[in-house]
């Protein structure tokens, strides 16, 4: 097995709708923020390949949205989801499965693309991976999800065949692929899925919204974004504490400034042991 991040770009959030209730004089400390109050977040998927299965997990923000839409989230830096492909060899028709952790759209946008008006899969080979529970939460969105959950991010994978579903069995669910468990959070949005990867003899851990960054470990720092923010409080205590039991390799789809990082205990909690890049850890 190897594993490669993949980096789709950068957009830019509201500061206080990423970090909830936390006051800004407090989790400033921690995480940059513009005059504007916006923060800058990465969009980072991650490539797994073993075997003859090349999985993508997340897809990034995708282009073919309006330039109204786009504006919203200042788009910047030069990295593009074909372009990180690319520098480790591969391309869109060599990616056998895409694994959407959950159906927003700076998740699964660049799951479809638009040609000639016409939305279809950009992965024309791939199975897409979501879940039962899911798919129906973001096809009869809520009010306060609906503007994440875009159709024209959605419908088109079922819409081409290549769509699966991974069975729930309770929070957990052992060998979606080999190698690969997963772990549900509702907390964020329904039945979200958190990828376990064992790797070289350690479990690398693929955050998604789970923990948006390492300014995010500690408990009552949860988006403004989240759906049931008490219970993603639980998720991540639940989570937190087997991640630092275990020596987890937590990988991290947005902050910005680190690609990876390890938790410790601490009389404070479950804190920041290490960040970096992930090949500083395995």
């Amino acid at each position: 097995m190897k594993i490669y991040p993949i980096n789709t770009g950068y957009f830019k959030l509201d500061g206080g709708a990423m970090f909830g209730v936390v006051p800004k004089s407090i989790w400033q400390r921690n995480y940059e923020a513009d005059s504007k109050n916006m923060c800058n977040w990465a969009m980072r998927s991650m490539l797994i390949e073993d075997g003859n299965k090349l999985i993508l997990i997340d897809t990034g923000i995708g282009d073919k949205q309006s330039e109204k839409f786009f504006g919203y989230y200042y788009l910047h830096g030069d990295d593009t989801l074909d372009k990180s492909l690319a520098a480790h060899g591969f391309s869109r028709d060599d990616i056998t499965d895409v694994f959407l952790t959950h159906l927003h759209f700076d998740h699964c946008g660049g799951a479809i693309v638009r040609k000639n008006d016409i939305l279809i899969p950009s992965f024309k080979n791939a199975k897409f991976w979501s879940n039962d529970q899911h798919w129906s939460w973001a096809t009869e969105p809520n009010p306060r999800e609906k503007a994440s959950f875009l159709s024209e991010n959605i419908l088109p994978i079922k819409e081409s065949g290549q769509l699966e579903f991974v069975k729930r069995k309770d929070d957990y669910t052992a060998n979606v692929f080999n190698n690969i468990d997963v772990f549900f959070a509702d907390g964020h949005t329904e039945s979200q899925m958190i990828p376990h990867i064992q790797y070289q003899g350690k479990t690398i851990v693929f955050m998604a919204d789970l923990l948006p960054s390492t300014a995010h470990l500690p408990l009552p720092y949860v988006m403004g974004y989240d759906t049931r923010p008490l219970l993603t409080m639980s998720e991540k205590e639940k989570f937190l504490k087997a991640a630092a039991d275990n020596n987890y390799i937590l990988f991290l789809e947005h902050d910005a400034y680190a690609e990876a990082c390890t938790v410790k205990h601490t009389d404070r909690g479950v804190r920041l042991d290490r960040k970096g890049s992930l090949k500083d850890f395995v």
